[in-house]
């Protein structure tokens, strides 16, 4: 069974999912990869680890919290996980390219899979997929949307950033 709550943020309501122990989706409203909520979901807004998630999302809005201390579970392959756990090394006001999360999981060929990988990171801003760029600093895909990413970034005091 799926637990959910909506909370609202600067950047439209976001979706909190967890499976009854650990986090399994923060999802902006409207994103390309937004989930389909399923019969057997239960609203639960009062679920202590969705409560625990919902506050320090808007600590992180309010620029009072740079890091997540939350038990994370995103569903994917063996693959998007070791890309995933890599993002988490990706401090606040940090970025890196696509390339060098490649290099840090041992697939330097496999850029383009990285990518697809980071695409469906389903614990957004927790798992900092927005911190990733393209190679020559440009901001490239992000599933919530640029201006999400755009903003996201600027809230972090990112380096400039090649529009």
């Amino acid at each position: 069974m799926t637990l959910y709550t909506w909370i609202d943020s600067p950047l439209g309501r976001i979706l909190l999912t967890m499976d009854g122990e650990k986090l399994t989706g923060l999802h902006f409203e409207r994103e390309k990869y937004f989930p389909r909520l399923g019969e057997d979901w239960l609203e639960s807004p009062h679920a202590p680890l969705l409560a625990r998630a919902a506050r320090q999302v808007r600590e992180y809005f309010a620029g009072e919290r740079d890091r997540f201390d939350l038990p994370l579970a995103p569903a994917g392959t063996p693959f998007q996980q070791r890309v995933w756990r890599a993002l988490l090394g990706i401090g606040c006001g940090e970025t890196a390219t696509y390339g060098e999360i490649a290099r840090r999981i041992g697939a330097p060929r496999s850029v383009r899979a990285v990518g697809a990988a980071i695409g469906r990171n389903p614990i957004s801003i927790v798992v900092p997929c927005h911190r990733v760029v393209g190679s020559t600093g440009a901001l490239t895909g992000y599933a919530g949307g640029l201006e999400r990413k755009r903003a996201l970034l600027a809230r972090e005091h990112a380096p400039d950033l090649v529009s």
